[in-house]
């Protein structure tokens, strides 16, 4: 063990509940995955492909929904053989398998209690066919990745879920989910044109070959016997067939597609239809092809107050026949809830108690369509009691796309921020209904009197223009009472959803655990007996997925409910939605945001000092502390802002011995010492052999500690210059603040031009722009690095160092302050603030912090003559721009240098984050690897960013070497020679 390796029992929870929760891990599975399955999946699959320990389990334990089952293994499947090798292992061995991908279920369709397969990690990807008219997915692909890949063709996939940023296609296809616009016209069973799939029996079916029907005949003739039979059956039931067609009338996702039977001439067309909606029991659906939309792109939308939610269901008609692609609807709860998500104005917090808005939008595919659509809108909102009980609401249609993505993201904040705002400690239900749109308001109307009868305050928004409502219960679901009150108000509302409305009891969230007892009373004993058998036909073993749309047990869905115990503050409000997820670095690596938080809880609900508690912090700390990037855009993913990354940073704080929090002050204050011996450590580095300080530097992190000392790679770059541009302070119109890491690294070998603050000097001059370099910048940091390493003391001292020496540079705020790394534009300009003294936090007030790229793009740009161009460039936006909101400031100088400028698709954080991507260079090239393999496939002739560190994370992640914008656009500007 390394020298200075932490106590994990440092991070011990310092309270908890007076009692072990019911439901906590057992001290059985302690050890984690049982032998022999374990020997047996590592034995079939690799070692690296199988995950067994305590803490994998429970990381994968938890969907969200709310419902927890801890699997007794997790395989991450590479390929289809690993599909198929799984599948044949588990009919062989009696046991069950469920897949899945981004755990964005809302039902529990993403848990199992036996082996869980995560089809996420390596099924990603987009091929965009036929001019975009068609698209080939990946399982494994956000709904948000393949629409940008579309975007570019000018087309859209049909089903819009709330969670498309971080559900996947799999997922999607899986549970029939549809989303905003897609009603029952564009939902996936309309428009998936083929799939490929891999049935129980490990048979691979492509339905999109012309050979599909006679390799499924050969493969499984008694699977397409049964098929026909049951069409036959089917189709010589005229009172069936019409309940067929009657239930898919509305929205439905309750139960198999049925209609499949009546739509599909072939066991091979049938079984396209029965996998959609399927819920992961017929196969794992490996790719998809999908018949893709027309995006068009002009857009008005407007939200509209009404003083009741019956009022505003009552107005959803009149909008429907006008042509509105999209009506939703959001109570005084949701409403209210919303505020904590930004953007959102803070006045809705003081909305009245029956308060309902509905997010009215038109699309057209030119202006023409538009004003046709907006006198439509005009017309209908004139008949209208609309309402305005606080400032902020106009009730006016907008073209603005900034206003129109605001009322969107409060939207599709529903789930999250409803949730977020939940009593501490509570389970969160999300139900999901519809009902024939003409009755919607009187369906408004009975459900706010069930819920008063049972005495919950749900919140209520859906999908108004397809009669579709979702809304939210909260309740202990470690209080056996509370748990008998959820329990009668589900009979009393599956009742009143179907006999009164013959409504459908999951409208587009799928089946699942808590609506599986109630299938057979929305379709009656005929149909639930034709599903069963169709399950019996398809996996006679009943190897996938057991109980998630079929379960006899009638109180099926109050089994495994989990208890939210309270965690940290920051954290506490977190639902387990998934939202985070796809923007973390450390996602394919070792654990998300939202795994962080569910380990958490878990520790929680165990006994202090268990032996589950003591394996959840032994892998704790690399696993979540270690590897965790800390750039938080896991809060700008979160609908409530929930900053994981800061609760990692409180972890390794927590964990610093007070000698290392002694050195580190001890580096604060004399970091100008610091600074130039690193500087000249990094220039006599570049005269040793890469392979020696590859050596030592891991013979150093091994015999200390990996998170303590960093490893040598060769994409460092050399040293900066000793001094840097004398500048005259009269007559500058901004200071300029060299960050550190631009003051010790210099260019990367090989880059000719000047060094970045050489660059950006000059190029300010060009423009009538003279910026001015305090003498004395040297010693001075953002306090980034002491803030990223939660080292607390070295924080606050650097911190208020920086904002005083500012203060003085700038002349009290007079000048601005441009900074030229964006990480170190992001601490000095909100990370320091909590750390200063009431003193130093009313200078900090005073100043203007300026990110050097919005000082290019806003003062340089407009007055400077671009005199040559690359032909194509790169950009690798940094996380730290993502919160500053300046992306397409970079896009804007870039576009200035070259003919050609790419932001790959999948381009994120490159967790390098300073230094940890030389602590823990797993975690880059985890995070790159997308991103680095789109770069490779081409050449470029720039390879831009705005961080330095980042730009060496990338240049170790791609092998081309990265360098800041600004050095490009020195050279565009610079004046031909004479």
């Amino acid at each position: 063990m390394p020298l200075l390796e932490p106590d994990p029992g440092a991070l011990q929870p310092a309270s908890r509940p007076d009692e072990p929760a019911p439901d906590r891990v057992g001290v059985d599975r302690a050890g984690g995955t049982p032998e022999p399955l374990r020997s047996e999946l590592v034995s079939l699959l690799g070692a690296d492909k199988v995950l067994t320990g305590v803490s994998d389990l429970v990381a994968y334990a938890s969907d969200a929904s709310p419902y927890r089952f801890l699997p007794q293994a997790v395989v991450v499947a590479e390929d289809l053989d690993d599909v198929s090798a799984v599948l044949s292992y588990a009919r062989g061995k009696g046991r069950e398998v469920v897949f899945r991908a981004a755990g964005t279920s809302l039902n529990g369709q993403a848990q199992g209690e036996d082996i869980l397969v995560d089809v996420r990690r390596h099924w990603a990807g987009v091929e965009v066919l036929d001019g975009g008219v068609r698209a080939r997915i990946g399982p494994g692909t956000t709904v948000v990745r393949a629409n940008a890949a579309l975007a570019r063709y000018g087309r859209v996939l049909g089903p819009d879920p709330a969670s498309a940023v971080a559900c996947t296609i799999g997922g999607v296809v899986a549970n029939n989910a549809s989303g905003m616009t897609a009603g029952t016209a564009r939902n996936s069973y309309r428009t998936v044109a083929s799939l490929t799939f891999v049935l129980p029996s490990g048979t691979v079916v492509d339905t999109g070959d012309p050979e599909a029907g006679a390799h499924l005949a050969r493969a499984e003739p008694e699977l397409c016997r049964g098929l026909r039979e049951l069409k036959a059956e089917i189709e010589a039931d005229p009172e069936l067939v019409a309940r067929i067609r009657a239930k898919y009338e509305i929205k439905n996702t309750n139960g198999y597609r049925l209609d499949a039977f009546l739509d599909g001439s072939t066991p091979v067309e049938i079984m396209r239809g029965l996998m959609v909606g399927s819920e992961g029991t017929f196969g794992f659906i490996s790719e998809v092809v999908f018949d893709t939309l027309p995006l068009d792109r002009y857009v008005t939308a407007a939200l509209l107050f009404f003083p009741s939610l019956p009022a505003a269901a009552a107005a959803v008609p009149a909008f429907n026949e006008a042509g509105a692609v999209a009506v939703e609807l959001m109570d005084g709860n949701t409403l209210r809830a919303s505020v904590k998500v930004a953007g959102v104005p803070a006045d809705w917090a003081g909305l009245p108690e029956g308060t309902t808005a509905l997010l009215v939008e038109f699309r057209a595919p030119d202006a023409a369509v538009r004003l046709v659509h907006e006198a439509a809108a005009r017309r209908v909102t004139e008949a209208l009691d609309l309402v305005a009980p606080v400032a902020s609401i106009t009730n006016a249609f907008t073209r603005d796309p900034g206003t129109v993505s605001g009322y969107w993201k409060a939207r599709k904040a529903f789930v999250t921020a409803v949730g977020g705002s939940r009593p501490s400690g509570t389970t969160l239900i999300t139900e999901d209904f519809a009902v024939p749109p003409a009755r919607l308001a009187e369906a408004c109307e009975a459900l706010l009197e069930l819920q008063h009868r049972h005495g919950f305050d749900a919140a209520v928004a859906g999908h108004a223009a397809h009669g579709n409502l979702h809304f939210l219960l909260a309740f202990d679901a470690g209080d056996p009472a509370d748990v008998d009150r959820y329990a009668a108000f589900m009979d009393d509302f599956c009742r009143l959803t179907v006999e009164r409305f013959d409504g459908s009891l999951k409208a587009e969230h799928a089946t699942g655990r808590n609506i599986a007892p109630f299938l057979e009373r929305e379709w009656g004993p005929r149909a639930t007996a034709l599903m069963w058998r169709l399950k019996r036909l398809i996996d006679p073993t009943g190897v996938l997925a057991p109980r998630i749309v079929l379960d006899r047990d009638p109180r099926a869905h109050l089994r495994g409910l989990k208890t939210i115990p309270e965690v940290e503050a920051v954290a506490d409000p977190c639902i387990e939605c998934g939202f985070c997820e796809p923007t973390c670095p450390s996602q394919d690596l070792t654990t998300t945001p939202r795994q962080r938080i569910v380990l958490r809880r878990e520790m929680m609900r165990q006994p202090a000092g268990s032996p589950v508690e003591q394996g959840l912090l032994r892998a704790y700390g690399y696993a979540s502390v270690d590897t965790c990037a800390g750039d938080s855009t896991c809060m700008l993913a979160c609908p409530v802002g929930i900053d994981t990354g800061a609760l990692m940073r409180d972890f390794r704080h927590q964990r610093h011995s007070a000698r290392e929090e002694r050195v580190a002050a001890f580096a604060a204050r004399r970091f100008a010492a610091v600074e130039a011996s690193t500087r000249l450590a990094v220039s006599a580095a570049h005269r040793i052999s890469d392979r020696l300080l590859v050596a030592v530097t891991r013979a150093a992190r091994s015999a200390v500690r990996p998170d303590l000392v960093p490893e040598w790679l060769p994409s460092v770059p050399g040293a900066a210059p000793r001094r840097l541009p004398r500048t005259p302070r009269a007559g500058a119109v901004a200071v300029y603040y060299p960050a550190c890491v631009n003051r010790i690294f210099g260019n990367s070998p090989g880059q000719q031009g000047p060094s970045l603050p050489r660059a950006l000097v000059e190029v300010s001059a060009r423009a009538g722009r003279p910026v001015w370099i305090p003498r004395d910048v040297s010693g001075t940091c953002c306090a980034t690095i002491w803030h990223s390493k939660g080292y607390a003391a070295g924080n606050a001292l650097m911190a208020n160092r920086i904002v005083e020496a500012a203060w003085g540079w700038t002349r009290g705020g007079r000048l601005p302050l441009v900074v030229d790394a964006s990480s170190c534009t992001l601490g000095l300009a909100h990370e320091v603030v909590p750390y200063l003294t009431p003193e130093n936090g009313a200078l900090h007030r005073e100043l203007t912090v300026v990110d050097s790229i919005a000082w290019a793009a806003e003062e340089l740009l407009p007055r400077l003559t671009v005199h040559r161009t690359v032909e194509s460039a790169v950009l690798h936006p940094t996380c730290s721009m993502r919160h500053l909101g300046n992306e397409g400031q970079l896009r804007a100088v870039a576009d200035a240098c070259a003919d050609e400028v790419e932001v790959p698709d999948d381009a994120g954080c490159c967790a390098f984050a300073g230094d940890r991507g030389m602590l823990h260079r797993e975690l880059t090239e985890s995070a790159t690897r997308r991103e680095a393999a789109a770069v490779a496939a081409r050449s470029y002739d720039g390879h831009w960013s705005a961080n330095r560190m980042c730009e060496v994370g990338m240049h170790h992640a791609t092998g081309r070497a990265y360098s800041s914008v600004l050095l490009g656009l020195e050279r565009a500007t610079r004046p031909p020679a004479r």
